[in-house]
């Protein structure tokens, strides 16, 4: 584990500490030419900000606006694809 995963982590605790309920981003697949490597992490909180990177930024734009938006509620798994 890298140090920024450790940082998007330590987001995650804090988050979860504080009564939030945080959102953890994973590229769990790529094909072709991709911004992040499979495993790139984004951590969101309620509020909208961010903690690491999964593109090189329109992916996070669009998941904030989503996230925002009530489209992904609960502690579940969800998969989105981007292409």
């Amino acid at each position: 584990m890298n140090s920024t995963d450790q940082t998007i982590l330590s987001c995650l605790l804090a988050s979860l500490t504080q009564g939030e309920q945080p959102w953890l981003v994973t590229v769990v697949a790529t094909i072709g030419s991709s911004p992040r490597p499979v495993g790139s992490l984004v951590a969101f909180r309620a509020d909208g900000s961010q903690v690491g990177s999964v593109s090189g930024g329109c992916v996070e734009e669009d998941l904030i606006a989503r996230l925002l938006a009530g489209e992904f509620n609960g502690p579940q798994v969800y998969l989105t694809d981007y292409g």
